[in-house]
Formats: C-alpha cells, sequence, structure tokens
C-alpha cells in the first residue's frame, strides 16, 4: 500500500474522507467536500442518525462530474477526547470498510478540531499508521479465493498543512508497523513451520538492519548450567535455542543496555501435563512473548534509535515423550536454584528464569522486562484489554504504563509481595513451579520469575496471555489472529525514556 502526505489539494479520485465531531459540527474540510457535492453531505444529514460520534460514519456518492467516486463523513466524537489513539482507529475502521467495498484510493482530508491536543503533522501520521496496520493480511498458506482475502486500498494519501514535518516523523512510524508485523507473522506461523529453529533463522534476518545475532543451541545452553529451559524442551525432537539480539544505537557504545526477555514456546502440549485438545488449539501462540522482543528489536534498528539494546528469547517445544520432563522432577537452573517441577505445563516461567538469568550477567542492563503469554489466570482476572503488570521498580512500572496508554497497549499492575512467595516454597527444592492453588495464579507465577531477579536490577513482567492473540472479535488495527502486542509499547518506552 503507497502511503503519502501531500498539502490540501482537491481530490482527484477514490475515496474522500472528511470529518465531524459531536453535534454534528463539520470540520472545514467536510464544508469543502460538501459544497463540491452539491450540498449532498447536507441533504443526507437531514434524513440520517448522524450525529458526528466516534465510529459513526456517512457515505454519500460523488456527484456526476466530480472527480472522487464517494465522500464519506466520519465521526471523530468530542474534540478533547480526539487524539492519536483514536485517529488510528478511525483511519483503521475507515480503509477495512472500504477495501471491502473494492475501493483502491482513499485520501484523508481532516482538519484538527478545535479542542484536540494534535498537531496537524502529529494527526496525518496517526492516520497513516492506522490505515498501515489495517493493511496487513497473513494468506501464505490460502490457495483458493485469497483475492477475497486481500487488502484492496493500493493507495492512501493524507492531506495536510505540515506535510513536511509528517514525512519526517513517518519512518520511525513505519519502523514500528514493520516491527509488529513480523511480531503478527510469527504468531500466525503454525507450528509444523515455526519451529525453535526456524524462529531463530528469522531472527538472523536482523543482521540485515545492522543487529549483531547470536545463537546458543543445547551443547552451548549446556555449559551454561540452563537445566531450567533445556529441561522443558528435552521432550520434542527439536532442538532448543536461545537467542541474543544486539542493537547497539547509543552514542556512547559503553552505556548500559535495556534488555528485553521473550518466552518462545513454539508449540505448548502442556508437555506429560498434557493440555485438553481444545486447550491446546491456539498453543502455536506461546511464543507472543519472543515475537514481540523480535519485532521490538526490529524496530529500534530499523528507525536507528540511540539506545543500546538487548533482545533474548528462549525458543523451546513442549512435548510429550520418553524423553520428557515429568512431574516432580528436580531441575538446577542457570542460577543455581533449583525447581521442583510440579506440573510440566507451567513451562513458561522455567525457560524465561535461565533467560533472565543469562540476560543479567551477559549485559548488566539499565532495565529487563520479560513478555510472556504466561498464565490463563491474567485473563480471569483482566479478559483481553489489558496485559498484567509486575514489577520491584515503581519507576519503571510508572513509565511501562504511561508508554501502553500512549500506543493503545494498555497495562494494569498486579501487587507482589512475601505472602504470595510462599505459595511456592517446595519442600524438597529451592521452589516449586506451581501453586498446587486455583489462586493468585498470575501472581504466584510472577513471583516465581522475581526469584531469578538478581539484587539491585530494575525488572517488570507483564503477562501478555490475553493480549498477543485474539480468537473473537477482531481489534480494528489488528486484523489477524497475531496482535504483535507489546512491540509498540517498548518502542514507546525506548523513545520517551532511554534513548539518548
Amino acid at each position: 500500500m503507497l502511503l503519502s502526505f501531500v498539502a490540501p489539494q482537491a481530490v482527484k479520485a477514490g475515496a474522500w474522507i472528511v470529518g465531524a465531531t459531536e453535534g454534528p459540527v463539520l470540520l472545514a474540510a467536510a464544508n469543502r467536500a460538501d459544497a463540491a457535492a452539491g450540498g449532498a453531505i447536507a441533504r443526507a444529514l437531514k434524513t440520517s442518525r448522524f450525529t458526528g460520534k466516534a465510529g459513526q460514519s456517512l457515505e454519500v456518492l460523488a456527484p456526476a462530474g466530480a472527480s472522487a467516486s464517494r465522500i464519506v463523513l466520519v465521526g471523530l466524537g468530542k474534540a478533547s477526547e480526539f487524539d492519536g489513539n483514536a485517529a488510528e482507529n478511525l483511519s483503521a475502521n475507515v480503509v477495512g470498510a472500504l477495501s471491502k467495498a473494492g475501493e483502491g484510493a482513499v485520501t484523508f482530508d481532516i482538519d484538527v478540531p478545535k479542542g484536540a491536543k494534535l498537531k496537524p503533522g502529529a494527526l496525518a501520521v496517526h492516520l497513516a499508521m492506522g490505515a498501515r496496520l489495517r493493511s496487513y493480511t497473513f494468506n501464505r498458506y490460502r490457495t483458493r479465493e485469497v483475492a477475497e482475502h486481500e487488502f484492496h486500498v493500493k493507495s492512501v494519501s493524507v492531506l495536510t498543512p505540515d506535510a513536511p514535518a509528517a514525512r519526517r516523523t513517518w519512518p520511525a512510524m513505519d519502523a514500528v508497523a514493520e516491527g509488529m508485523f513480523l511480531a503478527r507473522d510469527l504468531v500466525n506461523e503454525p507450528p509444523n513451520v515455526l519451529s525453535p529453529q526456524e524462529f531463530a533463522t528469522r531472527a538472523k534476518q536482523l543482521s540485515k538492519l545492522g543487529v549483531k545475532v547470536e545463537v546458543l543451541g543445547e551443547k552451548e545452553m549446556k555449559k551454561l548450567g540452563m537445566g531450567a529451559l533445556l529441561g522443558v524442551g528435552q521432550g520434542s525432537e527439536r532442538e532448543s535455542q536461545l537467542v541474543v539480539m544486539q542493537w547497539n544505537g547509543a552514542r556512547g557504545k559503553a552505556q548500559a543496555p535495556v534488555a528485553f526477555v521473550g518466552k518462545g514456546v513454539c508449540f505448548d502440549s502442556g508437555g506429560l501435563s498434557l493440555k485438553t485438545g481444545q486447550g491446546m488449539m491456539g498453543m502455536k501462540g506461546d511464543m507472543g512473548g519472543a515475537a514481540a522482543v523480535t519485532g521490538a528489536i526490529r524496530a529500534l534498528a530499523a528507525r536507528r534509535a540511540k539506545v543500546n539494546a538487548v533482545g533474548v528469547i528462549g525458543l523451546v517445544e513442549n512435548m510429550p515423550s520418553g524423553t520428557a520432563q515429568r512431574p516432580d522432577d528436580v531441575v538446577t537452573s542457570m542460577s543455581g536454584q533449583t525447581i521442583e517441577v510440579l506440573n510440566t505445563d507451567a513451562e513458561g516461567r522455567l525457560v524465561l528464569a535461565d533467560a533472565l538469568t543469562y540476560t543479567q550477567r551477559t549485559f548488566k542492563p539499565a532495565f529487563v522486562i520479560d513478555l510472556a503469554t504466561l498464565t490463563g489466570a491474567i485473563m480471569v482476572a483482566l479478559g483481553t484489554e489489558n496485559a498484567g503488570l509486575f514489577s520491584n521498580d515503581d519507576k519503571l512500572a510508572r513509565r511501562i504504563e504511561a508508554a501502553g496508554k500512549a500506543v493503545g497497549e494498555p497495562v494494569w499492575r498486579l501487587p507482589l509481595g512475601a505472602g504470595y512467595d510462599k505459595m511456592i516454597r517446595s519442600k524438597i527444592a529451592d521452589m516449586k513451579n506451581i501453586t498446587g492453588t486455583t489462586n493468585a495464579g498470575s501472581i504466584a507465577a510472577a513471583q516465581f520469575l522475581k526469584r531469578f531477579v538478581e539484587k539491585d536490577q530494575a525488572w517488570a513482567h507483564l503477562d501478555i496471555a490475553g493480549t498477543a492473540w485474539q480468537d473473537g472479535e477482531q481489534k480494528s488495527l489488528a486484523p489477524s489472529w497475531g496482535v504483535g502486542w507489546g512491540v509498540r509499547l517498548l518502542d514507546r518506552l525506548v523513545a520517551e525514556d532511554y534513548e539518548g
């Protein structure tokens, strides 16, 4: 899809998109469009229920002799509430509907409403971002009726009085979109294709952007003492991998990096603690944390972020076999701590334990954030709207919350504490990997991870089990099963608080 930012001018083809706030109060461009259409919009408003609320639209066919094929009046809602997130969702909904209608060209001609906290160039970029994210498709395995699932809008133009500013800002936003698309691709891939080795191969492609990529196999991990991670993958014929991605973009090369750690269970059968058939469906997405980390590193590298960043992803398959890890096994982690494995389906925390230790001891990061589709319990608590946030550092937690709110990837902080920590005490080892109750499952998992956070290390854990993919109604900005959740949040966090 071709995206362009141009100064306000006559719309020569395709759909002409104009806006109105609640009332409805037509913005200047909408009045111009109405005049060009001979008052067609005004006449249509008299017999419609359009009031300018967010999500509403009113379409009129352009009159004979007009260059545009149709004019679409869209509701912006209250001007004071119209921000970048609202603009992106508006744009995504519009281009999604027009794609289904077979429209090939779309022009947004929307003024910044009085009272909105947006500059013209920023509004233009957010409108473009909404269209870009909505254009994503994953059709590589379709052989029939492919056209039905294609995105038909081929060009989007955004009219803005500050086109130069929009053009300067857009490449960084587009880099984030590409990172999200990579994460979506990884989550959408079937597990017979995306093995740990294949995931590692795709991560290696980031070297084209200047990312240093290193892959550790089972032999190297065994030497490092990663018994927790290796225990998860020992039932699979496919070798486990640890992928380390480094982007060194800071002006001071010695600057401590920011670090992201991702759970990458490429398929989770539950192991010998076998899931039900229904519960196993969708477990190709159990590497959503690793996908987000990979996408975020790609975004930082593509926009040449002035930061040192490292992404570490533990890639395994959790399968039942004669060599699989057993309930009641005790494994020794890289940190030296021992873990009683009472349920082999609580495997993600074992993968993260060793990945966290490796990351901290190797890179001494400014902070470390892990992302994981870790617990079903987080969906009981938060549904699919918020990811769960746990942290030992209030400043880092506030920054994550602010970044998530700014980009439409909200998080909700949950508690940690000694009382919860008692829930994972083991009778024979340093800890056990489940509590044995149905209470506070997400918190107990976070408490488990906290035991692998070294002294004075700022750390946060994001449980994204409810946000990494979507089984029900798809969100306007994420027209696929895989969402790519976390890429924008991490990029925004770096850009706002850690980029020099």
